[in-house]
Order: C-alpha cells, then structure tokens, then sequence
C-alpha cells in the first residue's frame, strides 16, 4: 500500500470514529416524550422528565422513570417487549406486537400539524 492509501484509510476510520461517538453520546434533548399508539392510533404522549407509570388498555404498563422507559408487565405471551431494555434516545421503540402498542420516544412533542404543515 502506498502512503496516499493510509491517508486514505485513516481518514476513513477517523470519520466512522466520530460517528460513532455521536451515536453513543448523544442525548435525548430537554424536552423528550414517549408516544404511545394502540392499533395505530395515538393513546398519549407523555414526558421523559416525569417519573410515572402508565397503563395502556389493562394489556401492557409502560414504567418512565429517570429519563428512561420501559415496558413493566404486559399480557402477550412472548414478553418481548417486557424483556427489552429502556429506551431513551431519540428515535428508539418499543413494540408489543401482539396487543399493536408502540412506545416511541420523540425528541419533540407531538402536535395536531403533519410533517408537511409544520
């Protein structure tokens, strides 16, 4: 390999490094909210700054505690969603396939306005 190939090489590392590190340190924001939609309707939107449990439909109960969420009981019988861990990041979800909940943290507020609108 010639010199132009390390640089290159290095470059290229240097590059997926930082992305990386952007991936792992970045926050939630100040004001992030976990939505929760049953059968693909909106059930509510709730802060992460709260510390509360929710119960959805008497199927699933969703803990938020110390900025992080996570699914504490539900009635399916696979229990993937109660085994996976909190969530937190902007982006990350949650989803009880058999009782269609899913729990997703946004980084904004949900509002009445589509993508397009706002």
């Amino acid at each position: 390999m010639k010199r132009n190939d390390w640089l290159l090489a290095a470059g290229i590392l240097a590059v997926a490094v930082l992305l990386f590190c952007f991936q792992i340190f970045r926050e939630t924001g100040d004001h992030a909210y976990v939505s929760v939609t049953v059968d693909g309707t909106l059930f509510g939107t709730y802060s992460m700054e709260e510390d509360q449990t929710v119960e959805i439909n008497d199927t699933n109960r969703l803990v938020i505690r110390e900025g992080s969420a996570r699914m504490e009981w539900a009635d399916c019988p696979d229990q993937v969603c109660v085994h996976h861990r909190g969530i937190s990041r902007d982006g990350e979800s949650i989803i009880c396939l058999p009782n269609r909940v899913v729990i997703s943290v946004d980084s904004t507020e949900q509002s009445d306005l589509d993508g397009i609108a706002q």
